[in-house]
């Protein structure tokens, strides 16, 4: 029976914006992981089937077919294919999910996931067309345009949760993200970036000595009287991210070791108002699906988009708060929202490979009210 295994995985330093990484184009970001992928895997990049690439702002120097101008800029081979993703802020994810689908079909026996996004070049929302960016029918239906800030607020608001709550959760990721970069715990994953100004090799988005004092003085984003605000919601960044996957079979014929296999992966909808409330659904359903228990899962990646993200889940499921996003979110790192998928997915490989862990379980709110769900375990 054929699987889908994860045998490399490899990100870039996660760059804040205008940051180390602004002067690199998108297409070089995707191109320097895949070349680094080829070189710590050792594989001939001509077997890979397919590059399945997510990225969310496809427009000027993301747009294109990002995928194959990646391919076409690592040096890699002209026969290998690529193709780009969208869905939203999990598109790399979905990208993995595709991916896995593919090998377990017997339609790739090699193939790379992954995802790029340089929001310091291509500002979040570039693409959006402001005439009628979503139909009569959707404004028929719902008499609104979806914010995800606003729909941050209004789980705030449902499940109760007060500022300091927000801010205590922001201060987690830091300090947690900050205790894994001194430790070392992300160097083995990461591929520095030579740029014009010097080599980026760490995350740049966390930050060290904040308290709740200090955030507390941050105005409110999106409602006067709000909860949410630029420091307990997730960083503008650049980066990218890329795993190599295949088949056990595969992977043993080509001298490649697996670090995890794809258990079981699901998708989600919920309400497009709230917007950030289906990794609640989805996780359900990967669980269900993968015929697992919450409490065998020994990681958990809930992504950091706002910090009623993953209050609300963790309320819902009532789980281990320190297994949640254990190395920090997305709130210190940074969320390159078409990488993040990917970046996550690295993080947590890396992650269970490091303590041993079994199962770990990743999902991330996506724009229209979506959110994929993925239960890896260690081979």
């Amino acid at each position: 029976m054929r699987d889908a295994v994860i045998v490399e995985a490899v990100r870039t330093p996660v760059g804040k914006r205008n940051g180390g990484l602004s002067a690199v184009h998108p297409t070089d970001l995707s191109a320097y992981v895949l070349r680094a992928l080829a070189e710590r895997s050792a594989i001939d990049p001509a077997v890979v089937d397919d590059v399945v690439w997510g990225c969310v702002s496809q427009i000027g120097e993301q747009t294109y077919d990002i995928a194959r101008n990646a391919v076409l800029g690592a040096g890699w081979p002209e026969s290998v294919p690529g193709t780009t993703v969208d869905r939203q802020c999990g598109s790399s994810q979905q990208a993995v999910h595709f991916a896995a689908a593919g090998l377990v079909a017997g339609h790739y026996d090699v193939v790379v996931a992954g995802g790029v996004e340089s929001m310091s070049r291509v500002p979040m929302g570039s693409s959006l067309d402001e005439r009628d960016p979503l139909g009569s029918l959707f404004a028929e239906r719902y008499g609104v345009f979806p914010n995800q800030g606003e729909g941050a607020e209004l789980i705030a608001e449902k499940w109760g949760f007060s500022r300091t709550e927000l801010d205590e959760l922001a201060l987690r990721s830091h300090e947690r993200a900050a205790a894994a970069q001194d430790a070392g715990r992300f160097d083995a994953q990461i591929v520095g970036i030579e740029t014009e100004a010097g080599l980026v090799t760490r995350d740049e988005g966390i930050r060290r000595g904040g308290t709740v004092e200090k955030l507390a003085q941050l105005k409110p984003a999106f409602r006067p009287d709000g909860v949410v605000t630029a420091g307990n919601a997730s960083q503008i960044s650049d980066g990218s991210a890329a795993l190599l996957m295949t088949t056990s079979e595969k992977a043993k014929e080509l001298g490649l070791r697996p670090v995890a296999r794809v258990h079981s992966a699901a998708v989600a909808g919920d309400d497009p108002i709230k917007m950030l409330t289906a990794p609640i659904p989805a996780t359900r359903k990967v669980l269900d699906r993968g015929g697992l228990r919450l409490d065998e899962i020994g990681a958990f990646e809930i992504n950091e988009a706002f910090a009623p993200v993953p209050l609300a889940w963790l309320h819902d499921f009532a789980a281990d708060e320190k297994l949640v996003n254990p190395l920090g979110g997305a709130i210190a790192l940074g969320h390159p929202l078409g990488g993040s998928g990917a970046r996550i997915m690295t993080t947590l490989v890396h992650h269970m490979r490091d303590q041993g862990i079994r199962y770990g379980l990743q999902s991330m709110c996506e724009g229209g009210g979506q959110a994929n769900a993925t239960i890896l375990e260690l081979v």
